[in-house]
């Protein structure tokens, strides 16, 4: 039996900054499930150490680890490139650092979203210094047509169109990150 469709939140319903739904919370369930099971089955004889890009991927990273079904170790690690702006500043700098050793392991790094990929190129590179087993890249959501190479996403949940989204962890200003679904954003661009 299928859960209903869950409503945006009330404070949120007549908010005129925020547009479309681009993908429902029962898509954004029922692809974690995918990814997770997805995950599980190339991981099966070696559960990774997932590492979350804070804080865009907290919501992701939680439901998909649950989704993983293997006895998968958590880490975080936060950068910024945005601030509180809608469009990336191009410098890319650790917030705060991980805490476990990468040597050896196998590591699922879990972004919320790739933009231009310039993030994602950052914390690979300084991931792979760290001389992991394997690293691998599970991202929520990928914005077409906006990055200049290829990013090399082992897991991808969505491919959407090069609008600013909000919900599920996405943020502007550290706003909306708690709506149910993935929304466009509508608000004044900085």
């Amino acid at each position: 039996m299928t859960a209903p469709e869950r409503p945006a939140l009330d404070t949120y319903r007549d908010d005129p900054l925020l547009g479309d739904v681009v993908v429902s919370h029962d898509a954004l369930e029922a692809r974690v499930g995918e990814l997770g099971e997805q995950i599980a089955a190339d991981y099966r004889d070696r559960p990774p150490l997932m590492v979350g890009v804070l804080k865009g991927a907290f919501m992701f990273m939680a439901d998909l680890s649950r989704a993983v079904g293997l006895p998968v170790e958590c880490d975080f690690m936060a950068v910024s490139s945005y601030g509180s702006a809608t469009k990336t500043s191009g410098v890319v700098r650790i917030v705060k650092d991980l805490d476990a050793d990468l040597t050896g392991r196998h590591v699922l790094l879990v972004e919320d979203i790739v933009d231009s990929g310039l993030t994602l190129s950052y914390v690979r590179r300084n991931l792979v210094a760290r001389n992991p087993a394997s690293l691998e890249v599970c991202a929520l959501l990928v914005k077409e047509g906006l990055q200049r190479a290829d990013p090399d996403l082992r897991y991808v949940g969505f491919r959407i169109p090069p609008v600013f989204v909000v919900g599920y962890g996405l943020d502007v200003a550290e706003r909306y990150r708690n709506l149910p679904e993935i929304r466009v954003y509508e608000g004044p661009v900085g």
